[in-house]
C-alpha cells in the first residue's frame, strides 16, 4: 500500500505533464495554421498588385509603340 501512493502520484505527474504538452502543441498548430492564413492572404495581395503594375507597363508600352515619343526627335536650335 505504501509503494501504490508515490506511483500513483508519479503516474499523476506524468498524465499532468503529457496533457500540457498536447495543449501546447494544439495551440502551436492552431497559430501556424492562422499565420499560414495571413501569408496566403498576403501573397494574393501582392499577386494582384503585381498583375496590375503589369498591366499598366503594358499598355504603357502599347502607347508609346503607337505614338512615338516626343524624344525621338532632334531637338531644333533657333539662332
Amino acid at each position: 500500500m505504501r509503494v501504490l501512493l508515490p506511483i500513483a502520484v508519479v503516474l499523476l505527474v506524468c498524465l499532468l505533464f503529457a496533457a500540457d504538452r498536447a495543449i501546447k502543441a494544439i495551440h502551436r498548430g492552431r497559430r501556424r495554421r492562422e499565420a499560414n492564413q495571413r501569408l496566403v492572404a498576403a501573397a494574393a495581395v501582392a499577386e494582384a498588385k503585381e498583375r496590375q503594375r503589369r498591366a499598366v507597363a503594358e499598355a504603357h508600352e502599347a502607347l508609346t509603340s503607337v505614338m512615338p515619343t516626343i524624344h525621338e526627335h532632334d531637338p531644333r536650335h533657333v539662332d
